[in-house]
């Protein structure tokens, strides 16, 4: 796909994940083709000079549906940090690998339960670490 919205991801992020993709087995998952995909086309900025509307990991995020404007939020998590709230993505699903590094008022096709898709757009990123001074390892 040729129109996929230019990222940016901090280099402590891409290390990270780096470092994730390299622990799963080779086909541990069906996504990490997809999330290696995404690392490797990535522009990489230091955590001081990401964008503050930059979705980077732990990242909590308010979209919306295009076609009924419906609002729903997310924070974008590693897998050890999903739990059943339902609140959290994974980076190594296929919509969570797709909202790293996307830019408020970005678009991307998300996944419908019982398939399908809807359009969905970036409205704000309600928490960033790196805009609130997070730079823990």
């Amino acid at each position: 796909m040729s129109n996929r919205p230019k990222i940016i991801l901090t280099s402590q992020d891409l290390e990270r994940l780096e470092d994730l993709l390299e622990s799963l087995p080779e086909n541990a998952i069906p996504g990490k083709a997809a999330l290696r995909a995404e690392l490797d086309r990535a522009e990489i900025v230091e955590p001081e000079q990401i964008p503050p509307s930059v979705v980077t990991m732990n990242s909590t995020v308010r979209f919306s549906i295009d076609s009924s404007g419906e609002d729903f939020c997310l924070s974008l998590v590693y897998p050890r940090d999903v739990d059943g709230s339902g609140e959290k993505i994974s980076i190594l699903a296929p919509v969570g690998s797709a909202l790293l590094g996307l830019s408020t008022g970005d678009e991307i096709e998300w996944p419908k339960p019982g398939g399908g898709t809807i359009r969905v757009r970036i409205v704000e990123i309600i928490s960033q670490p790196e805009r609130e001074g997070k730079y823990y390892r």
